[in-house]
């Protein structure tokens, strides 16, 4: 398929050919890989949660001993103690799930085991990502604000080299021109949370944005979207969620193409 490489202007420069984005789109795949590729678990506790004090060996489990929780009425958990006036001591429980502050029981582990996923099947599913980066309608559906919008924005999104030389003023003006109606969803926004979420280590939320992938040789660094290199790229970058808005650099195409031509044979 024929593709445009646009200027800084967003401007048609040229068209090159390119097979990247003719595989049928496989979103059975892609979610699955995704899913392979997490390692660590959205909802686990900090690491040591509920365990950041020290209970164990202070209590002796033996009778008639001093500090001893045996003959004494006391429960058989696992004590700290709050203040000690010579042989007396004030204990409550710690750690365990039943106290106060302690740790839950059964939580989500902290890190996901490796999950094999055969070579074809992730070839086959990078492909159909890349093919539904590049798909319109996949896009608009993933943002509710461009679902009954007319867009005019031919994909994949391919830019002239000369832009990653621009410095972030200049970047963020071309990129305006180049995306038009997606560059209020491109650019990252960082906004305070709502709620008791900001007492809680998340202040502050923040949007996917756009993801600009270079090639391996090239330097980019910009504040407000993504950046990747080609041998960095995994389908998570790409669809996570759903397709992302990405740009590519003509290199970056060149690159991908190289990688994967043994793909198609």
């Amino acid at each position: 398929m024929k593709i445009q490489i646009l200027d800084i202007e967003g401007k048609k420069k040229s068209e090159i050919n390119t097979h990247l984005f003719e595989e049928k789109i496989r979103k059975d795949l892609i979610f699955k890989i995704i899913e392979a590729e997490k390692i660590k678990h959205p909802y686990r506790p900090k690491l040591y949660a509920g365990m950041n004090r020290s209970a164990s060996g202070n209590v002796l489990h033996t009778r008639h001993d001093w500090k001893s929780d045996r003959g004494r009425g006391m429960s058989r958990y696992p004590k700290k103690a709050m203040w000690r006036r010579g042989t007396q001591f004030s204990w409550i429980a710690a750690i365990i799930p039943s106290a106060r502050g302690g740790r839950r029981a059964h939580p989500p582990k902290g890190y996901i085991e490796d999950k094999k996923i055969n070579k074809k099947e992730y070839n086959k599913a990078f492909l159909s990502a890349l093919t539904y980066v590049a798909t319109l309608e996949q896009v608009k559906n993933k943002y509710a604000t461009l679902k009954e919008k007319n867009i005019n924005i031919k994909l994949p999104i391919v830019v002239d080299d000369k832009v990653l030389t621009l410095k972030t003023k200049d970047f963020l003006n071309s990129l305006k021109k180049i995306l038009g109606e997606f560059y209020e969803l491109s650019v990252q926004k960082k906004s305070i949370r709502p709620g008791k979420g900001k007492l809680r280590g998340r202040k502050y939320k923040k949007n996917a944005g756009a993801l600009m992938v270079i090639s391996s040789n090239e330097k980019m660094k910009i504040n407000g979207i993504d950046i990747k290199k080609v041998n960095e790229l995994s389908i998570t970058d790409l669809a996570s969620g759903g397709p992302r808005i990405t740009l590519f650099t003509e290199n970056s195409i060149k690159e991908l193409e190289a990688i994967t031509k043994w793909l198609f044979h």
